[in-house]
């Protein structure tokens, strides 16, 4: 792990002209945040979204607050693979070198459903989406500072089990709670497994891990279950601001001191600055990564 002796916020975001960050669910919530606040130090960031509407519409809102950096609106449905194949495609062929890929999309507490490909919504969009979009665009990751692969669990993974018997809910009754728990903790898992193979390879990409606390976001807005409206009741009052969510993935992305396998959240965990901190113990199982990766 990296030293972490000071609060941090976006403020110590440093000049980011001429670098380059993909960020997926770029247009609400933490996304949003994410991408004002890089557009803001300079970046060029690719707003990798799957409603093209509300993205066009973010950037627009983005550029009209100034900032230095610019946007570029991109297509992105982490749910269909062939999506993501498009993406990565376009990305390549276009010759692109991208300094940070930031895995921030995510769905929550999802009523049963399917992705394109036949996986469970939530495993499938929040964890095999991500794990595919990497790979595609890791050969064109590094930049000045190595590059930067971000991904963006939460503090449910701690709770969270991985069923590799039956991760996308085939022959046991479906919990839209446990399945989203699962996405989590996989997600854990990707990010320091990815860190020991890019390590093991000599490769200079870091793979760090960040959470939220509890953001205000746009996840479980689609849910029906009783446990889903009144979590959208409470939002407004139980849970810290977009910006404030923002900051772990933030530090995460571009703090110097920052470390392959790293893990930044917020203070108390649920909020508060963000800092270093350590997943839970079965996030850190290096077997079950392996198995998960495998």
């Amino acid at each position: 792990m990296g030293e972490d002796f000071r609060s941090w916020t976006v403020t110590d975001l440093p000049d980011l002209r001429g670098r380059t960050v993909v960020v997926t669910g770029a247009n609400s919530g933490i996304g949003l945040e994410s991408t004002r606040n890089l557009h803001r130090a300079g970046a060029t960031v690719l707003m990798a979204c799957r409603n093209m509407d509300k993205a066009r519409v973010a950037a627009d809102t983005i550029r009209g607050e100034g900032g230095r950096g610019d946007l570029d609106v991109r297509e992105l449905d982490l749910a269909d693979l062939g999506s993501v194949r498009d993406f990565a495609r376009s990305l390549a062929q276009e010759g692109r070198t991208i300094d940070v890929l930031m895995n921030n999309a995510g769905v929550m507490a999802l009523d049963r459903s399917r992705t394109v490909d036949g996986f469970e919504s939530q495993f499938g969009t929040n964890h095999l989406g991500h794990f595919a979009l990497t790979g595609l665009l890791l050969p064109i990751i590094g930049g000045q500072d190595g590059g930067r692969i971000v991904t963006v669990s939460s503090i449910a993974h701690r709770p969270g089990r991985v069923r590799l018997d039956d991760p996308h809910y085939e022959r046991r009754r479906y919990s839209r709670w446990g399945a989203y728990f699962q996405s989590k903790l996989a997600n854990v898992h990707f990010g320091l497994e990815l860190d020991r193979r890019l390590r093991a390879s000599g490769s200079r990409v870091r793979s760090i891990l960040a959470h939220p606390g509890t953001a205000r976001t746009e996840l479980g807005k689609n849910g029906t279950s009783t446990t889903n409206v009144v979590m959208r009741r409470l939002t407004p009052v139980l849970v810290r601001t977009g910006v404030q969510g923002c900051e772990s993935q933030l530090r995460a992305a571009v703090d110097s001191s920052a470390t392959g396998g790293d893990m930044y959240g917020p203070r108390w965990m649920a909020f508060g600055p963000p800092r270093l901190e350590v997943p839970a113990r079965r996030g850190r199982d290096e077997e079950a990564a392996r198995s998960l990766w495998e």
